[in-house]
């Protein structure tokens, strides 16, 4: 269906298609999906790298939402995510797999602001693992806020899922190493766990992403896991050379 524009005469589509993605407005928002047409259309390489990467940046958007988050840049927060999502690498997922599955990774983002962005490593503190950030411990920003995401890799119903959980903390909660603060304790030895801090004053929060040990996603970035998820797809559309 059509959308006509009484003051200019204009026929604005109410749905739009382009690059294996349907966009169309609901309740004001504009959501996409990806097109599930059943019409032959053309999966070049570039194109299926792009489609890959997309129908991931969805699967780590529908367990981020469920949290509290700050993505203050853009004109709503998916559009945000997804902007800053589509620097990550490009995972090959087969089909099956991918209307469910999701990967967790370094650099997924989780905060998108004005503040300085917080320096975080994974790290150890007289032996035991940390979170080390380059927070000064000598700073006592009024107002400020810190919240803490963790991302944790889950096998469910045979699939990897990443959930994500926040909760608030305080620098009383952090020891201090070398002038900055750290966050210390075993869970950060968990290869199969991320985490991000955001500090918060007032509306502005800091960019930040996920760091992680964990390398499970690697194994969905070969030529190998490439050619297997194109099979599953239908194969790839040869790209002709004039």
């Amino acid at each position: 269906m059509k959308k006509k524009s009484t003051s200019l005469g204009l026929v604005i589509p109410e749905k739009l298609s382009f690059g294996g993605m349907t966009f169309y407005k609901r309740h004001g928002r504009v959501i996409g999906r990806v097109s599930n047409s059943k019409e032959m259309h053309s999966n070049t390489l570039a194109q299926f790298k792009q489609r890959q990467r997309m129908r991931h940046t969805i699967a780590l958007w529908k367990m981020l939402r469920f949290c509290e988050t700050m993505f203050t840049e853009r004109g709503n927060a998916y559009q945000n995510f997804a902007s800053l999502a589509n620097r990550l690498p490009v995972l090959y997922i087969e089909r099956i797999r991918m209307e469910q599955a999701s990967f967790l990774m370094p650099d997924i983002p989780v905060s998108d602001g004005t503040l300085p962005t917080v320096g975080e490593r994974l790290g150890e503190v007289d032996g035991v693992a940390a979170l080390i950030t380059d927070l000064s411990c000598d700073e006592h920003p009024f107002h400020e806020k810190l919240w803490l995401y963790t991302a944790e890799q889950k096998m469910e119903n045979g699939l990897p899922r990443v959930r994500f959980y926040k909760r608030d903390v305080s620098r009383s909660d952090m020891v201090v190493v070398d002038g900055h603060l750290a966050l210390v304790g075993d869970e950060y030895a968990d290869d199969m766990k991320g985490w991000a801090l955001v500090r918060i004053i007032d509306n502005r929060c800091s960019s930040q992403t996920i760091v992680t040990r964990c390398t499970l996603y690697r194994q969905y970035t070969t030529e190998e896991a490439l050619e297997a998820a194109a099979k599953s797809y239908g194969g790839l559309t040869e790209t002709l050379v004039m």
